[in-house]
């Protein structure tokens, strides 16, 4: 029964980790996006995080959106530092043209930090970027 599920390929969307400057706070903000770049809306955008180690568990954290538009992106959460010590675990599920996709995006421990970053696509940003 399992073999009957087809579940397509991910393409085009990913997760990114960005620095940016928080005008309010006068900080610089570590947050995640999941991006779209893709010419189709993604629905139904199920996103489920956490951290962790060989000892060390986060909090679960969820996050639903009702749609992702083509060619764009939307902020995930907003990330502590002390979180890049651990692996960090994005678990993705949207649908596209009413088919469902899944897929999981890992930033592995202390991989998050301004030597790894690059262009983010959509963005005028850079970043630490999993696709």
């Amino acid at each position: 029964m399992k073999d009957d599920i087809i579940i397509p390929k991910v393409t085009n969307v990913y997760v990114a980790i960005v620095n940016e400057y928080n005008n309010t706070y006068k900080t610089h903000d570590w947050n995640a996006y999941i991006i779209n770049d893709k010419d189709v809306d993604l629905e139904v955008v199920l996103i489920v995080t956490n951290g962790y180690s060989k000892d060390k568990t986060t909090s679960t954290f969820r996050k639903k959106l009702n749609l992702l538009p083509a060619k764009s992106y939307a902020k995930i959460e907003l990330m502590q530092e002390d979180l890049f010590a651990l692996n960090n675990q994005f678990k993705v599920t949207f649908f596209e043209n009413n088919k469902m996709f899944d897929k999981t995006y890992l930033f592995r421990k202390n991989t998050i930090n301004k030597k790894a970053f690059q262009s983010i696509p959509l963005m005028e940003a850079r970043g630490v970027l999993v696709k």
